[in-house]
Parts: structure tokens; sequence; C-alpha cells
């Protein structure tokens, strides 16, 4: 179980860096990473827009859930330490 959240959680990390990187930002035209007006063809009349929008929130909810779930199964899973110093 712990093996498939790490291995989920780091193909998930990767996909949304992807998506993030794929967005159009604030001054910049995604038309520029795809050579001029190809990306609305690519994407659609709307451009890439919606689409994007909707696969970064799916892949941050699945990376928060993945990321929560970790730290969880961390929690239970911790061996007790043991001190040198008893106190």
């Amino acid at each position: 179980m712990n093996t498939f959240l790490i291995v989920l959680h780091v193909i998930v990390s990767f996909f949304l860096i992807a998506v993030v990187l794929l967005q159009r930002g604030k001054g910049a035209e995604i038309g520029a990473v795809f050579g001029g007006g190809a990306s609305s063809t690519v994407f659609g009349s709307r451009g890439a827009g919606n689409f994007l929008t909707k696969l970064t929130t799916a892949s941050a909810v699945i990376f928060m859930s993945t990321s929560l779930a970790l730290s969880y199964l961390a929690f239970l899973l911790r061996l007790p330490t043991h001190s040198v110093c008893p106190g």
C-alpha cells in the first residue's frame, strides 16, 4: 500500500508540473509554445484554458490526497524511538 501511494504520488507530481507549465501565463500566449495558432486546433476553439484548469484541479486533489495518506501512514508505521538518555 505504501509503495503504491509513493509511486502514484511521484507520477501525479510530474503530471501536475507538466499541466501547470502548459497553462497560459498572464503575459504570455500558449501559442508561442506550439508555434502560432496551432494551440487552438490542438485544444479546440476555446483553447486549452478550461481543459487544463480541470486537469490541474484533479491533479492537485490527487496530489493532496496522496500527501495526506502518506503522512498518515508514516505516522502509523513509525517505530518507537529509544533514546540513549532516559527522561
